[in-house]
């Protein structure tokens, strides 16, 4: 598929997905670009996702909308984690199908996997276990998105699937400490520390369970390269109703907090709160299927948490 040529619908552009999308949809010169933010359409409504489906007629549709946030929120906003994401996945992709979408890619999320589950995590280990109690409610949204790709595409034959991206950081990322994933909260953190000089800075959780990152921009160019070479009956055919997207390396956490500490340079002390929750033991993607198909990520850990470092400086220490 030559996506220059294609209308494409971006949902969720201002996100840290969805910009990076839309920055290199427009470097590879996609000019068609759809987007919207949320006071010009509300994707949990039925009635107005339709109509803007009816009105824009998008070839391609990217589905980077959601409703995210790290252990924190997921715990405490949970019925929103859980009606948000259900809606916008339902109403999206049922649009798609009933204006007759070319293509569809679904974002979600790692934590769709048990809890327990076997590392490196195949997909194929989709619902063999309990999910994580923290983030519970998005997973089965999310899950609940994929599902809805896979069957419309046994139903009716839609050229729709999703993916399953690791823990994503990068350029536009959420640095609210209330809200945030770990290693932006934590860039953050040790940033205020060494301004204000603190000799210490709290880390939550034990600091030994492992996660994997992704650079933004990377997960940016899967996604083209997915929407250009690779089709849902490829996909279904493999016996899968996902592909993951990571770099299949992980550390632990207190191995990411001491790369940021350094890249910021904060030389205060590490305290680790063990009365906060860990969250899963560990996440690490098997990227095999993916890397199978011809693509892999371009990005080190430590050059994505520069280059981040940097955006942050340039539009929070102005």
């Amino acid at each position: 598929m030559n996506l220059t040529d294609k209308k494409i619908y971006l949902a969720g552009h201002t996100g840290l997905v969805g910009s990076a999308l839309h920055r290199l949809f427009q470097a590879r010169g996609c000019r068609r670009i759809i987007t919207r933010d949320l006071q010009q359409l509300d994707l949990r409504r039925q009635q107005d996702s339709e109509a803007f489906f009816a009105q824009e007629r998008p070839q391609v549709v990217i589905i980077a909308a959601a409703k995210v946030g790290g252990i924190l929120a997921n715990d405490t906003y949970r019925a929103e984690f859980i009606y948000d994401n259900l809606m916008i996945a339902a109403n999206i992709i049922h649009s798609a199908y009933k204006y007759g979408v070319e293509k569809l890619l679904f974002l979600g999320s790692s934590c769709i996997y048990p809890k327990f589950a076997p590392q490196p995590i195949k997909e194929e280990y989709l619902l063999n276990g309990p999910l994580e109690h923290t983030n519970e409610p998005y997973a089965v949204a999310k899950i609940a998105g994929l599902k809805l790709c896979e069957n419309y595409h046994r139903q009716y034959g839609c050229n729709f699937f999703s993916i399953m991206p690791t823990n994503l950081y990068g350029p536009a990322d959420n640095f609210d400490l209330q809200t945030s994933h770990v290693l932006p909260a934590l860039l953050r953190k040790f940033h205020e520390a060494k301004m204000a000089g603190r000799p210490t800075v709290s880390v939550w959780g034990s600091g030994a369970v492992r996660r994997e990152f992704l650079y933004v921009d990377d997960l940016a160019d899967a996604i083209c390269f997915l929407l250009e070479n690779i089709d849902a009956e490829e996909v279904f055919a493999k016996g899968i109703s996902h592909i993951n997207v990571g770099t299949g390396e992980d550390l632990t956490i207190r191995e990411l907090a001491e790369l940021i500490a350094e890249v910021v340079g904060y030389e205060g002390e590490l305290v680790f709160d063990t009365s906060k929750p860990d969250g899963t033991p560990r996440k690490q993607l098997d990227v095999a299927v993916l890397r199978g198909l011809g693509w892999q990520p371009h990005t080190p850990l430590r050059t994505g948490i520069e280059q981040t470092y940097q955006w942050y400086l340039s539009h929070f220490e102005k």
